[in-house]
């Protein structure tokens, strides 16, 4: 989900994630004041790990997978010197593929950035 700059609020969460989401989903995430607010509203479970308080789980519940995707995007997108938040979404996409080793070759690549994947 690419919602724009800054913090997320709770009507970009309903728009973008509340679709996206099974009602009897558990949503774990920090401690930002959206998430519960989103979470009440739709209907759905909450919890919130305080990060803030240096916590990086609470018990069986951890937002480390998040933290390093973010973390691994940041760093991919170090090289191309800042992109045009418009085109945020293309460029997780393309991520999305190199993660799960869905470009396996220049010529995938290719054929993949021209939209002539299955040919």
């Amino acid at each position: 989900m690419v919602t724009g700059k800054g913090p997320v609020s709770k009507g970009q969460l309903l728009q973008h994630l509340g679709p996206r989401l099974e009602r009897d989903v558990l949503l774990v995430t920090d401690s930002h004041a959206a998430y519960p607010a989103f979470a009440h509203e739709a209907g759905i479970s909450h919890e919130a790990v305080n990060t803030s308080a240096g916590e990086k789980r609470s018990g069986a519940l951890h937002i480390q997978n998040v933290n390093a995707y973010h973390s691994r995007m940041r760093t991919w997108l170090l090289p191309f010197r800042g992109i045009a938040s418009r085109y945020l979404s293309h460029y997780f996409g393309w991520r999305w593929a190199l993660d799960s080793q869905r470009i396996s070759s220049a010529d995938v690549f290719l054929r993949a950035a021209l939209g002539r994947f299955n040919t």
